[in-house]
């Protein structure tokens, strides 16, 4: 859901998170006016997959590193 930066009929000004749908019937019926529409922002992960595993998982890519030849892209 998007959050808006909206002004009251009585010139308060904060920070609402709704649906569209009842933000257009807000602004239609003149309760709010918008003065600035943000989308939400979602994290997913920070930092490196590599550095979230256990030292099993890094072992196991160690050895399949070294079983794999040469010119191997696996990166340990």
């Amino acid at each position: 859901m998007p959050t808006y930066d909206i002004r009251t009929k009585d010139g308060e000004e904060k920070e609402v998170l709704c649906s569209i749908s009842t933000m257009e019937e807000n602004v239609k019926s003149g309760e709010w006016v918008v003065l600035h529409k943000t989308a939400s922002s979602l994290v997913s992960q920070t930092g490196s997959t590599l550095g979230k595993t256990s030292g099993d998982w890094k072992d196991l890519m160690k050895k399949m590193k070294k079983g794999s030849g040469r010119g191997n892209t696996i990166n340990t």
